[in-house]
C-alpha cells in the first residue's frame, strides 16, 4: 500500500514538473514570437521612414527648417498646375502661384526633368537654400520629390506680390517707379546679392541677375530671386572654372564667356546693367542691336544724365545728380576686367552713402522727351532675353537669335558675344577656338 502511494506521488510529482516545463516552453515561444513580431515591425517602419527619407530627398525637414510638401499638395495648392496659376517660365522650369489653408499664397517651382543632372544635385541645391536668409532674398518655405531620374523636383518660396522689376522698367500696365523708388530698389538688390557673395558660408554666386528675377514686395523693396543657376562660390581670390556658361543674353559677363572662369563679378557685371536700365528704362538689347551699355555710355561719360533719363522721370521731380551716380557706378560695374569693378557690398555701400548724405540734391522738373516709351527708334520694352541657356557655334559667328514677345530679331552686338566662338550650354571640351 505504501509502495502504491510512493508511485503515485512520484508520478503527480512527474506530471507537475512536465506541465511546469510546457507552460515554460509556451512563454519562451511567445517571448519569442513577440520578439519576432517586433523586429519586423521596427524593420517595416525603419524602411518605411528611409522610404519617406527618400522619397523628400534624403533631407529632413525639420532639421534644414523647411517644409516637406506632398505633391498632392501642390497639385491641389495649382489646381493640378493649371496654366492660370502660370506665374513665369524659363530654362529651369515653371513658377506657379499656390494657395494653401495655412501658409497662404506660394511660388511654387517647378524644375523641368534635365535641370538637374542627379537626385543629389537638388538635395544640395535644397541644403544650400536652406542656409539663405536675407530680407532681400526671395525666403525658401520647402520642397517636395519625386523619387526616380525623372520625378518632380520642386522648391517652394514665398510669394512676391507686386511682380518683377521688369515689369516697371517697361512700364507694362501703366506702372512706373520714382527716383526714390529706383534707388531703394537698387540698394535692397545690391544688398542682397552681396549677402549671397559675402554673408554666408560656402558663398553664392547667382549667375543670372537680371531684372525679371528682382521681385517687388510689399513696401516696395527688392527680393532677388530664382537661384535656378546658383553655383557655390571660388574659395578665396580664386573663381569657378565651369563647363557650361548658362545666363541671360545681354547680362552675361564677357569675361566669364570668354574664360569660362566664373566669380561673384560676374554678378557685378549684370547687376551693372540693371543700374542703367533703372536710370533709362530701356531693355539691355534692343531691336536696333544696340546694348544699353554702348549706348548709354556717352551720355554719362559726359554728364549729361538727361539725354538717357526715363521718360517717366522727366515730367516730375527727379534727383539728377543721385540719377548720374547710378548711371556712372554701372558703367564701373561693367567694367571689362572683373578685378576693375566694384564688389556688390561697395555697390549698395556706396549708393547707400550718396543718398543718405544728400536725400534731395538739387532735384528739379523737366518735361523735355528726348526718348518716348514706345517701340519707336526699334526699341522693345517687352524684351527680357529671358532665355538663360545659349549658343554660340562657328567662329568668328556671332549671332544670336533672341526671343521677344511679338518679334524675333537677330543681334550681333550682345556684350557677351564679344568672343570669336563659343558653345554656352554644352561642355567645356566640346569648344572649338
Amino acid at each position: 500500500m505504501a509502495m502504491r502511494f510512493l508511485l503515485e506521488d512520484s508520478q503527480t510529482h512527474d506530471h507537475s514538473h512536465n506541465h511546469t516545463q510546457q507552460i515554460w516552453l509556451i512563454l519562451i515561444i511567445v517571448i519569442l514570437i513577440a520578439l519576432l513580431g517586433f523586429s519586423v515591425f521596427f524593420f517595416f517602419c525603419r524602411r518605411k521612414l528611409n522610404q519617406k527619407w527618400s522619397h523628400n530627398g534624403g533631407l529632413k525637414a525639420e532639421k534644414l527648417k523647411l517644409r516637406y510638401f506632398k505633391l498632392e499638395e501642390l497639385e491641389k495648392a495649382t489646381e493640378n498646375f493649371r496654366a492660370d496659376c502660370l506665374l513665369g517660365s524659363g530654362a529651369f522650369g515653371n513658377v506657379y502661384k499656390g494657395s494653401f489653408e495655412g501658409e497662404g499664397t506660394l511660388a511654387i517651382k517647378r524644375a523641368h526633368v534635365e535641370s538637374y543632372q542627379t537626385t543629389e544635385e537638388f538635395r544640395n541645391e535644397v541644403r544650400l537654400l536652406s542656409t539663405v536668409n536675407h530680407p532681400n532674398l526671395v525666403g525658401l518655405v520647402g520642397f517636395s520629390e519625386e523619387s526616380g531620374p525623372k520625378g518632380a523636383k520642386i522648391l517652394v518660396y514665398e510669394y512676391v506680390p507686386h511682380g518683377s522689376l521688369l515689369e516697371y522698367i517697361i512700364g507694362r500696365g501703366g506702372r512706373n517707379l520714382t527716383w526714390r523708388q529706383r534707388v531703394n530698389i537698387a540698394i535692397g538688390a545690391a544688398k542682397g546679392i552681396a549677402h549671397l557673395h559675402d554673408g554666408i558660408k560656402p558663398s553664392i554666386i547667382h549667375r543670372d541677375i537680371k531684372p525679371s528675377n528682382i521681385l517687388i514686395g510689399e513696401r516696395f523693396e527688392a527680393k532677388v530671386s530664382d537661384f535656378g543657376l546658383v553655383k557655390m562660390g571660388p574659395i578665396g581670390d580664386q573663381s569657378h572654372v565651369s563647363s557650361q556658361v548658362k545666363g541671360t543674353p545681354g547680362y552675361l559677363d564677357p569675361a566669364y564667356c570668354t574664360s569660362f572662369h566664373l566669380s561673384p563679378f560676374s554678378d557685378v557685371y549684370s547687376f551693372g546693367v540693371i543700374l542703367l536700365q533703372l536710370v533709362s528704362g530701356r531693355p539691355a538689347v534692343d531691336t536696333t542691336r544696340n546694348h544699353i551699355i554702348d549706348w548709354a555710355r556717352p551720355s554719362i561719360e559726359r554728364g549729361n544724365i538727361e539725354e538717357i533719363l526715363d521718360t517717366t522721370l522727366l515730367s516730375k521731380p527727379c534727383n539728377m545728380e543721385m540719377m548720374l551716380k547710378m548711371g556712372e557706378l554701372g558703367l564701373r560695374c561693367v567694367a571689362k576686367t572683373p578685378k576693375d569693378r566694384p564688389t556688390m557690398t561697395q555697390v549698395w555701400q556706396e549708393l547707400e552713402n550718396t543718398f543718405n548724405e544728400h536725400p534731395s540734391l538739387s532735384s528739379k522738373t523737366t518735361t523735355t522727351t528726348k526718348f518716348p516709351r514706345s517701340t519707336e527708334q526699334g526699341i522693345s520694352f517687352e524684351q527680357d532675353c529671358s532665355q538663360s541657356f545659349v549658343s554660340i557655334d562657328g567662329v568668328g559667328f556671332q549671332k544670336f537669335h533672341i526671343e521677344l514677345d511679338s518679334i524675333s530679331s537677330q543681334s550681333n552686338s550682345l556684350r557677351c558675344f564679344e568672343i570669336n566662338s563659343a558653345s554656352i550650354g554644352i561642355d567645356k571640351e566640346n569648344l572649338k577656338y
